[in-house]
């Protein structure tokens, strides 16, 4: 049976799996990406760097699967989205790639904000700008780094480069074009949505579109001496990895609801109709017609990460040491605190929120006789109720008859639990472990005919699923916590601002 190889690389970790053309994963490497902060609120990293890594572990993937390299009949990678990694006029890398989690461009944000560029650019592309959409830190780079704007040749996302790396051309899918750039209606590139931005210069620098499950190239000698990957094996042009995982797990469909709570809380609904609101945005699906729905916002499981990298360093290390898991170390402390009421709530805005950048994390109902466990089981409720808010957002918008859940919460049943109750709606959990690599493996296994379309490919590999029913003492529960959590910040939202100036250096920088 042929394989295909998915390259997934996230924000913090660079992974490529080779699964069975029936869905079996066969292998999987993963290696670090560093991350660089070289100023507050700067989010970066080597873009050579990045590839060096996918190429490591590219290779150790084909060495545990055990097979030839030139089993592998397509290559695809997704990535994270939004963003922005730029190469000059010679296609060389531009400065560091700049990941999704960057907010240098609040000022640019705030101030479009306050005049009719939000308007605008909703009324046309689908949405309104963010601080880490590429039209914001584009417009960053002009104002603070004009000598670096103006040698800019091709403006990429992050699976782009490495596409870029792995075949040596220049492209992006429809599911990357739709962050910034494109008109909903057409969804093709709009010179207008440029011109909002302030940006017209640099629209001929904008990558050619292409359908995810097209072959846009072939692995080059160079790419295949790096990654150990069979020289002129075709590679597909991949997609974003938001969408890469609601179709891994099956949910890249209409009525579907698809939760990745992953570093973001992910939150989409594929529909046949462009439908615009502020409160999600209308990007394009994998084919033309169709419309991505997202509510999202950089607050689920990286609030977790953060407790567990503050807190928890001690059992890390044990499990690091032993080969444990750090959530099985602590299932018990968590389970403990679920069996019992609690006045903590926590809002998980440390890396950023639904009420923009400016909105901070926090505790609150802490008192001196809670312990760890109790503050773990309220980031974890802080995570879902997060979801929820942008779920009830697309409920009101699209008839929804099923929630599918992945990232990596979904691997906790408890979690998962957690989530029906808080929805109030039964939530599905599918068998696929690297939901956003196994959707890039379908858009390559689709590009060789081995699928007639990514889709398809998702129906047809038949992946097991549990179902988690909620239970309604608990929802009872959740949904007046809930209520408490969502008035809590919305009394807090006029003193965030105030909040951050404390934090305000002289030269402007935020401790």
């Amino acid at each position: 049976m042929p394989s295909l190889l998915g390259i997934d690389n996230g924000l913090t970790v660079t992974k490529a799996v080779i699964f069975d053309a029936d869905g079996t994963q066969l292998s999987v490497a993963r290696r670090r990406v560093p991350q660089s902060m070289p100023h507050a609120r700067w989010v970066e990293r080597d873009m050579a760097g990045l590839w060096q890594a996918t190429a490591d572990a590219i290779k150790e993937a084909i060495a545990l699967c055990g097979r030839p390299a030139d089993d592998i009949k397509a290559v695809a990678a997704t990535a994270h989205g939004d963003g922005l990694y730029l190469l000059d006029k010679d296609r060389r890398p531009l400065g560091p790639g700049i990941l999704s989690l960057d907010s240098r461009a609040g000022k640019i944000v705030e101030r479009w904000s306050a005049d009719q560029v939000f308007e605008e650019a909703l009324a046309r592309t689908g949405q309104a700008p963010h601080v880490s959409a590429p039209s914001a830190l584009l417009a960053w780079i002009r104002e603070h780094e004009p000598a670096r704007y103006g040698r800019i040749g091709h403006i990429l996302a992050c699976k782009d480069w490495l596409r870029f790396c792995l075949t040596g051309t220049i492209g992006t899918d429809r599911t990357e074009a739709s962050t910034s750039f494109t008109d909903f209606s057409t969804q093709d590139y709009a010179p207008e949505a440029m011109r909002i931005f302030g940006l017209d210069d640099v629209f001929d620098a904008l990558p050619p579109m292409a359908h995810s499950a097209a072959i846009v190239g072939h692995v080059t000698a160079e790419a295949a001496e790096m990654t150990g990957l069979a020289k002129g094996t075709p590679v597909a042009c991949g997609l974003h990895d938001v969408t890469a995982s609601a179709l891994g797990m099956g949910g890249h469909e209409e009525g579907v609801l698809a939760v990745v709570a992953g570093t973001y809380s992910i939150n989409e609904v594929v529909s046949s109709q462009p439908r615009v609101d502020p409160r999600w945005l209308c990007r394009n699906a994998i084919d033309a017609g169709r419309w991505n729905n997202m509510a999202i916002s950089p607050a689920s499981t990286a609030n977790y990460d953060w407790f567990l990298d503050t807190f928890c360093r001690s059992e890390q290390e044990k499990a690091s040491v032993d080969g444990d898991s750090i959530h099985e170390l602590l299932a018990a402390e968590i389970d403990a605190a679920l069996k019992k009421p609690s006045t903590i709530l926590f809002h998980p805005y440390l890396f950023g929120s639904p009420y923009g950048d400016v909105a901070s994390g926090g505790f609150v109902g802490l008192h001196g006789w809670h312990n760890r466990g109790d503050m773990l089981k309220a980031v974890l409720e802080g995570i879902a109720f997060n979801h929820r808010t942008h779920v009830e957002a697309l409920r009101d918008g699209f008839a929804i008859s099923e929630i599918r859940l992945t990232g990596g919460g979904s691997r906790n049943p408890a979690f998962v639990q957690m989530f029906a109750d808080v929805l109030n709606a039964p939530v599905i959990v599918t068998s696929t472990d690297e939901a956003a690599a196994f959707g890039a493996a379908l858009c390559a296994g689709a590009a060789v005919g081995i699928f007639a379309t990514p889709q398809q490919g998702a129906r047809q590999v038949g992946m097991t699923a549990r179902q988690y029913e909620p239970d309604q003492a608990s929802s009872a529960v959740f949904n007046e916590r809930f209520s408490l959590y969502g008035r809590i910040a919305g009394a807090l939202e006029p003193h965030w601002p105030d909040i951050e100036k404390l934090g305000r250096s002289e030269t402007g920088g935020t401790a």
